[in-house]
């Protein structure tokens, strides 16, 4: 609202959001982070863009009961949300895929942060990441909130899209997905970004990077 010029007090509007039935957000207890004695941190902290990547799934259900899977990729600096690939079984070779495309469009990371899933510690994976000089980044299993970046966004997209749509089709789930990523990124603020949208953080210079990008990728790929 104050994106569009409103000048209005946050009470009323968490006055009028309860009216119509709708969650208001709970105030959350500070959280200290996860430190050494030394001071130093355990975690991979994201400083510029391309840094660090993180990825995960999510699982929703079809109207009649099958499966899907949603693989999630966030850019931690910028959180700009990069890709959310649907379907009904994805494997290694789709995350692969997801990667190279993502790496000729977006840039390459430094790292990319995951759990130990099987789609994440696959050979395949390990080794093509090796030859683009990528890092792993896995997190300690059964820790999720090492992975924070994106399972805050996991929750915010399950809250905001997947609890509140019936999917019929998987070609319906993948538009409206599709269709609330850009949402997010280009619309919706964030509270990190002084309540702006993650892509104006996040633009590339379109011809020019996707050439220079392509060259990296075969340069370290040994083409």
């Amino acid at each position: 609202m104050k994106a569009e010029g409103w000048r209005v007090n946050h009470k009323r509007v968490e006055r009028i959001w309860r009216e119509e039935g709708l969650r208001v957000p709970q105030k959350q207890k500070k959280r200290g982070r996860l430190y050494f004695n030394d001071g130093s941190c355990i975690r991979l902290r994201p400083l510029y863009k391309n840094h660090v990547w993180s990825y995960d799934f999510v699982q929703d259900r079809l109207s009649n009961g099958k499966k899907i899977r949603i693989l999630t990729v966030i850019e931690e600096y910028t959180r700009k949300c990069l890709r959310l690939q649907v379907g009904y079984s994805l494997k290694a070779d789709d995350v692969l895929q997801v990667l190279a495309d993502l790496f000729l469009t977006e840039g390459i990371p430094e790292y990319i942060r995951s759990d130990n899933g099987s789609e994440f510690v696959a050979k395949s994976i390990q080794a093509f990441l090796q030859q683009i000089q990528v890092k792993t980044a896995y997190i300690t299993p059964g820790s999720p909130w090492e992975n924070g970046f994106n399972e805050r966004f996991n929750g915010i997209l399950r809250d905001e899209l997947l609890n509140g749509e019936m999917f019929y089709t998987i070609k319906e789930a993948q538009v409206m997905v599709e269709d609330y990523r850009r949402l997010y990124n280009e619309f919706r603020p964030h509270s990190s970004l002084n309540y702006n949208p993650p892509a104006p953080m996040a633009k590339i210079t379109q011809l020019k990077n996707r050439q220079k990008l392509t060259l990296t990728l075969d340069q370290r790929l040994g083409a």
